[in-house]
């Protein structure tokens, strides 16, 4: 009997970390910074006029309609990663300390403007939608996506990583979390093109 037990105490021991949901608290902490923030953006770009949404306080500083271009491209970009490519890799269950206190690093640092970054290509405005109406419209179905996603996904986001070039090794939770960080940090690049002695009155 009591070698039975040591041989299954042995193969516990060395079985790999079973895959694991989302918990209950990263859940709601993702779900809720994700609704924060989209009325965040939503309040931000709300009422607008056309010569406010296109003003640019400089020929090298985005508009408004700019940077919210950039946040509804970089949620799309950033969503279809994490569900396209990293939950598609092999789980690494063994790599889950490499980013152990990183969902506060993304969620608090990433928000901070005195540190400025380049958009690589692929995220710049290209005025891919028209109007603004158009823009915020897919802004809100692309948010709804996402949500959705995190509120009801299995996956196990903690076993799969990626390094982004400036953060290091993220697992898929951590991306998500991202887009959240993103846009609240562009949200408030708004909110500066807004405060320009020349922003337009109406």
């Amino acid at each position: 009997m009591k070698s039975w037990m040591v041989t299954i105490a042995l193969l516990c021991a060395a079985a790999p970390a079973l895959p694991q949901s989302l918990t209950k608290e990263e859940r709601e902490l993702a779900i809720n910074d994700l609704q924060a923030t989209r009325k965040l953006f939503l309040d931000s770009v709300a009422g607008l006029s056309e010569a406010q949404w296109n003003f640019k306080p400089a020929p090298d500083v985005w508009s408004v309609a700019e940077v919210a271009e950039h946040i509804a491209v970089s949620e799309d970009t950033l969503f279809s990663l994490v569900t396209e490519r990293i939950m598609k890799s092999p789980a690494q269950p063994e790599r889950r300390s490499e980013v152990k206190g990183k969902d506060t690093v993304i969620l608090e640092k990433v928000v901070d403007r005195s540190q400025k970054a380049q958009a690589p290509e692929i995220l710049r405005p290209t005025h891919r939608w028209a109007t603004q109406q158009e823009l915020v419209a897919h802004f809100k179905e692309s948010r709804e996506r996402t949500i959705n996603y995190v509120e009801h996904t299995d996956d196990a986001l903690r076993d799969h990583f990626f390094d982004h070039p400036l953060i290091g090794t993220m697992d898929g939770y951590q991306w998500l979390l991202l887009i959240t960080a993103h846009s609240h940090r562009h949200t408030l690049q708004i909110e500066e093109v807004k405060a320009n002695a020349n922003f337009p009155k109406q």
